[in-house]
């Protein structure tokens, strides 16, 4: 299981990177930050990218966006391992090609518009969205973290959203939370245009039934979506496509022994791992 999650953090087919080069170039995070110990942990990192994806998709401009102009309905895989590749980047990448990568991002963004089957025209490139995409992202993977990882001050939580700030900008969130506070009041903003619809049901089936996981283990995954599910905040969790799927009773302790499990295994020829001996190679000479 452990060896499938982590090749989720891995480079796609086709986008191979090696993060230990070049020696000595920094990452946009600090190296002993909040954010390297957060990203590091595959079970948490799951499950935090599916609780940022249901809040994006209970926005309906992201939602539009996403879902129309996305190959998630044709390859649920490869687009999870691009997406995963893409954070790697932002938080372990060297920050020359980190830079690149989301220039190119943008770029690509710029051609994604449309409107809303309500009729409300949207572009990929908003800042309005973009805040709404970086702050939903920063809170999944910060959140399933302290869940079910290890718990985080609020100091700590403060500093993760604070680090997320440098990826932010080039993406051109220039308005996304640098606290909890913010993220918070954020969150009590955006509220009232939060809504269900078909897709996020449709996103549920697909995180349950795709062949992330080898099919004896796909019980774990189903596992890990309602645990990402108990962590998405009000008034999303409540929509009628997401009440009654999220954990049940002894479950939650089941999921931290998993993620427990995972921080305590060697980390293998993964991003952290890699971008560790870029930074320690430095060191050397």
């Amino acid at each position: 299981m452990l060896d499938t999650l982590q090749d989720l953090m891995r480079p796609p087919p086709g986008m191979a990177f090696d993060f230990s080069q070049p020696a000595g170039e920094p990452a946009l995070t600090p190296p002993h930050g909040v954010s390297w110990r957060v990203f590091a942990n595959p079970v948490s990192l799951f499950i935090g990218g599916v609780t940022a994806v249901l809040l994006e998709l209970a926005e309906p401009s992201v939602r539009s966006g996403v879902w129309d102009h996305s190959s998630f309905q044709r390859d649920p895989l490869l687009r999870l391992r691009r997406t995963g590749f893409a954070a790697m980047m932002t938080v372990y990448g060297p920050r020359s090609a980190t830079k690149e990568l989301i220039a190119r991002v943008v770029r690509v963004h710029g051609r994604v518009e449309g409107q809303t089957p309500g009729g409300v025209a949207y572009h990929a490139n908003d800042p309005r969205l973009l805040d709404w995409v970086q702050a939903t992202a920063t809170f999944g993977f910060t959140e399933a973290y302290h869940r079910y990882v290890r718990h985080l001050s609020p100091e700590e939580i403060d500093t993760a959203f604070a680090e997320a700030q440098p990826s932010a900008r080039l993406y051109g969130a220039t308005g996304a939370p640098t606290s909890w506070a913010m993220w918070e009041a954020l969150l009590e903003k955006t509220a009232p245009g939060l809504e269900g619809s078909d897709i996020l049901a449709d996103f549920l089936r697909i995180m349950a039934e795709a062949a992330i996981l080898p099919a004896p283990l796909r019980w774990v995954q189903r596992l890990l979506v309602r645990a990402a599910v108990a962590i998405t905040p009000e008034p999303v969790r409540s929509l009628p496509q997401l009440r009654g799927h999220g954990l049940r009773f002894g479950e939650a302790a089941l999921v931290r022994a998993m993620a427990r499990g995972a921080a305590l295994l060697p980390l293998g020829d993964t991003p952290p791992a890699q971008a560790a001996r870029r930074l320690s190679a430095a060191r050397r000479t």
